[in-house]
């Protein structure tokens, strides 16, 4: 469906990276893998991270899907504390400034969940948004979620990911569970290959993805990922037996692995993101329409 939506035409456009349907404490970073059986419930928070570009040119947005009411204060914390950080945000504008900004709403929420106990909604402090370059979705400055830190200026033409996450935990995530998420580093090294395996995996990552992110259900495709590089039924473009050449890519430093970020179990974590695009008399929020 996301590939009809963008329409998909291989590196040239299509999807930024794969889509996070990240579920209750998990907080980003997961999509299922092949054969995954989760099933969506009532009582879910799920967190949906979506991407698309057009000549490496990514727009990054999220937002946070639950049908119980009971988790609406958590999810209005999140939203208003990244309209809080994209109204703070603009040329010349210290990127500590914008985390104070999203901080000081954030944490100005609680919610109380089925338990009867209220919770104050934390921000989860080491994770952050981001400058977007072509073809890299993290193109090196960070914009905390919290106050303090790096007083670097935003500046003029830059692209950058307002994301805040919220959390009725410790506000601190750590990697967990079975990954998913892959992405050839940006400025990757040349090391030389000893597994066919490994040679031929790379080259496919090159052909298909580039620098941009991918999971192994695109792997695993009858495309390999991408209908308009491969086409629909390649007898070449599925990888198959691939996870220990994949995990050679990783161990030399050309892939690396982003495993599901997760805070503690039985809390509840919200997303909610925008793309700004920081031009010389505006800044333009590329990712919102009239839905979201």
């Amino acid at each position: 469906m996301n590939r009809k939506l963008v329409g998909e035409s291989g590196l040239n456009r299509g999807i930024g990276f794969p889509t996070g349907c990240s579920i209750n404490h998990v907080a980003a970073h997961y999509t299922p893998n092949v054969g995954d059986k989760t099933v969506l419930n009532y009582d879910d928070v799920m967190k949906v991270d979506f991407g698309v570009q057009i000549d490496g040119r990514i727009i990054d947005s999220a937002w946070t899907v639950s049908f119980s009411p009971i988790y609406d204060p958590l999810i209005e914390a999140v939203r208003e504390a990244t309209n809080a950080g994209i109204a703070a945000a603009g040329i010349d504008v210290r990127l500590c400034d914008v985390g104070e900004a999203v901080q000081e709403v954030m944490e100005s929420y609680e919610v109380t969940l089925a338990d009867g106990n209220t919770y104050p909604v934390k921000c989860i402090r080491n994770l952050n948004g981001h400058s977007i370059g072509p073809y890299q979705i993290h193109a090196g400055k960070s914009v905390p979620i919290v106050k303090g830190g790096d007083t670097t200026k935003m500046e003029e033409d830059e692209m950058y990911a307002i994301e805040t996450f919220g959390t009725t935990g410790r506000g601190y995530v750590v990697e967990d569970m079975e990954c998913s998420h892959y992405m050839k580093n940006f400025q990757a090294p040349h090391v030389p290959l000893r597994l066919p395996r490994a040679k031929k995996l790379l080259g496919h990552i090159n052909k298909t993805f580039g620098t941009l992110a991918f999971c192994r259900r695109w792997l695993e495709r009858q495309d390999g990922g991408s209908a308009a590089i491969h086409g629909l039924n390649s007898a070449h473009a599925k990888q198959e037996k691939y996870m220990g050449a994949l995990k050679n890519l990783c161990d030399v430093g050309i892939v690396q692995a982003y495993p599901p970020l997760c805070d503690v179990k039985g809390s509840y974590t919200a997303q909610y993101e925008h793309t700004l695009l920081l031009r010389p008399t505006c800044k333009e929020i590329v990712s919102k329409g009239l839905d979201y």
